[in-house]
């Protein structure tokens, strides 16, 4: 067996990489409270990059590096980074669960975007289940769906918003075709992620915009950046390494098998992200949200097996997934 074709092997990678997206979640969850996101973020990221550098050094070393598409590189970087900060500022106040079942109507973004950008047709199942799927998201939208009757409204919408951006990532990805190494493509995100960050660092991290705020998700990404407490130090140890380990799995899972083996197991996301809110937080989804995330859920896989029918996957090959 070619060391491309090795779905035992992609399958287990992908796996590892979305319990370590559910840890990951977790931690920043639980460290929201007392830390700025970007601080959060520029962190995980320094000690994710340096884990990813170790590894592509077994992988052809810094040579690797090497690409004719930077530009592609810093685009899905910024992407990326934008569906991240996106997605966070809704978990630190939302229900984990909420959080990434409304996440997962990416797949739906997906196959519309790929009409006006890959020109792409999709028929009136795929279609279908788009409507539906985003059925599923106005269902958790409704008056009683939320488990924090104080939250904002629009706070809802962020997960959304933060799968339109992945969305966008991945059918771009695929127009223009990008190729690298799984180590070398957290590399770029890694970077990307530590310079956003310290740029915001560098404008907001005296907290002087965070003042006069009262929605949560707003304090979250603008408060002040302040030292570490001592029993937070293991913590953001943990977080870089759940970082550095979906940064490579994901991207390598996909290199060694099929998309069409593979993407199914990210689905293992939302009960683990259940699993979680409910052992760390209290957290137990209502009923609309369960109704919601079967339908969102039930739609994603409709699209993705009329992919796989038709021999195209609903995400380049590259790897998935909110992290990288």
């Amino acid at each position: 067996m070619s060391t491309t074709d090795r779905p035992a092997l992609g399958i287990a990678l992908i796996c590892l990489g979305v319990t370590a997206i559910s840890v990951n979640d977790v931690l920043i969850k639980g460290l929201s409270g007392a830390y700025p996101l970007h601080q959060i973020v520029g962190i995980r990221s320094a000690i994710g990059l340096a884990i990813t550098l170790v590894i592509l050094q077994f992988e052809g070393g810094w040579a690797r590096l090497k690409t004719s598409t930077p530009g592609l590189h810093l685009m899905r970087g910024l992407l990326v980074v934008s569906a991240n900060m996106t997605f966070y500022a809704a978990v630190a106040v939302l229900p984990l669960a909420q959080a990434t079942a409304l996440f997962f109507v990416a797949p739906l973004f997906i196959t519309l975007l790929s009409i006006p950008i890959l020109r792409e047709t999709v028929g009136p199942v795929r279609l279908f289940a788009v409507l539906a799927g985003f059925s599923g998201v106005a269902l958790m939208q409704v008056p009683g769906s939320a488990v924090a009757a104080d939250v904002p409204r629009v706070t809802y919408l962020l997960p959304v918003v933060a799968a339109f951006l992945y969305a966008m990532l991945q059918v771009l990805t695929r127009k223009l075709g990008a190729t690298a190494p799984a180590a070398a493509l957290a590399v770029y995100i890694q970077t990307t992620f530590l310079a956003v960050s310290m740029l915001f660092f560098l404008i907001a991290g005296s907290g002087r915009f965070a003042d006069g705020f009262e929605s949560d998700s707003l304090v979250f990404l603008l408060r002040a950046w302040v030292w570490p407490a001592t029993g937070d130090i293991t913590v953001f140890a943990g977080l870089g390494l759940a970082s550095g380990l979906v940064g490579y799995c994901l991207s390598a899972a996909y290199r060694l098998a099929n998309a069409s083996i593979i993407a199914p197991f990210e689905y293992l996301g939302l009960p683990l992200a259940i699993l979680w809110g409910w052992i760390f937080f209290a957290e137990w989804p209502v009923l609309p949200t369960w109704i919601g995330s079967a339908i969102i859920i039930g739609a994603g896989l409709t699209v993705f097996l009329r992919e796989r029918a038709k021999a195209r996957p609903v995400t380049p090959p590259r790897g998935r997934g909110r992290l990288r």
